[in-house]
């Protein structure tokens, strides 16, 4: 069987930035967009037999807003590529309209992530969101009456002046909502971003550590009514688990198309040029957008491979990981016992698999194993 592959294609245009933000993103602007698309093509026949040798699973279209590129662009670009299984759309509320998701379902797109973030206006306003609470939900509602009923929401926690109530409060009214899947984030200051400069100020804004971990309980008791959680922040209806996502934590190959896009091939991790212009005038050259390149040796990238499979919910299969990927050394093994023995991760038979302390010390359990 041929083996799985994954592909990301980064469209950097937004409306606004927003406060938090530390990804490119570009104004929404014509030239630029022409710009890219040209860019796209020309990466494409660049990657194209690397892509035919494997089996496309999953195509991601992240941002930015990729919903600004236009239906007409993503038909096309979903046009050079063999048919995927999972075809996800990035998009924000104020932007979705009923009839342009029936144009993107017509042009190939079968999931979309929507980054709702928050139903508070107060926390939209701070995190420079364009939407209001009843637009959020509004958007939910016209992209499933377009016909894209596999619909994924962000919701963002750990915010400035963030409480219980209003966190409450916006979970239990997503989970009425028509949606097949729900990604949690908390808020991290990068950066390069708004927040990052005023950081002295926000930080005495945010929940304490105590807040902090009963926001996420709350999420997992609420979200859970509703769907299953399958990974740290991820939860889903049966059948529904971001396939696109689950490649990340379980290594399938993948490559990213765009500038600042991402990829990991024959384990080396590269990104393109944060540029647009320089991104698109290396490929009118012939030459590689790459700016970036990192080879991990096989037992660094081993065990950080087991650490990020420990994220999702039902563990790992240490004799078919090291099937897959290798021996574990012996200092892994010694670190999986002594967290087994402190009651962060449980072992049955050949699986492991984090316990609730250890979901909610994941990134101590993580630097244990690396």
């Amino acid at each position: 069987m041929k083996e799985e592959i994954s592909l990301y294609f980064h469209i950097p245009f937004c409306t606004k930035k927003c406060s938090y933000c530390h990804f490119y993103v570009l104004p929404d602007k014509d030239p630029l967009k022409k710009q890219l698309m040209e860019g796209f093509r020309l990466e494409w026949k660049r990657l194209q037999a690397i892509v035919e040798s494997k089996r496309l699973v999953t195509v991601y279209f992240g941002g930015g807003t990729p919903s600004l590129l236009g239906a007409v662009a993503i038909a096309e670009i979903l046009s050079w590529l063999p048919k995927p299984i999972e075809v996800t759309l990035e998009a924000n509320p104020e932007n979705i309209t009923r009839e342009l998701m029936r144009a993107y379902k017509a042009a190939g797109v079968n999931r979309v992530s929507i980054g709702i973030q928050s139903l508070d206006p107060q926390l939209l306003k701070t995190l420079g969101r364009l939407h209001s609470g009843q637009k959020a939900i509004e958007a939910v509602y016209e992209t499933d009456h377009a016909g894209i009923h596999n619909i994924s929401i962000d919701l963002m926690y750990d915010l400035p002046t963030q409480n219980l109530d209003l966190w409450e409060n916006t979970l239990k009214q997503v989970v009425e909502l028509p949606i097949t899947h729900l990604s949690l984030y908390n808020l991290t200051i990068e950066p390069h971003t708004v927040f990052f400069k005023n950081k002295n100020l926000l930080e005495k804004l945010l929940p304490d550590e105590e807040t902090s971990l009963r926001m996420y309980e709350m999420a997992v008791e609420i979200i859970t009514t509703k769907l299953k959680q399958y990974e740290i922040s991820a939860f889903s209806l049966p059948g529904f688990n971001s396939q696109h996502n689950v490649g990340y934590w379980i290594g399938r190959t993948f490559l990213g198309l765009g500038p600042s896009a991402f990829s990991y091939y024959k384990n080396k991790r590269f990104q393109n040029i944060a540029n647009l212009s320089r991104y698109h005038k290396l490929l009118l050259e012939n030459s590689s957008p790459v700016d970036f390149k990192e080879e991990l040796d096989p037992e660094s990238r081993r065990k950080e491979l087991l650490a990020i499979n420990l994220r999702l919910v039902e563990g790992v299969n240490l004799t078919k990981f090291q099937g897959l990927h290798g021996v574990l050394e012996e200092d892994v093994w010694i670190a999986l016992n002594k967290l087994v023995k402190d009651g962060f991760i449980d072992k049955n038979g050949d699986v492991v698999k984090l316990t609730k302390r250890g979901i909610l010390f994941y990134d101590s359990v993580a630097v244990d194993i690396i």
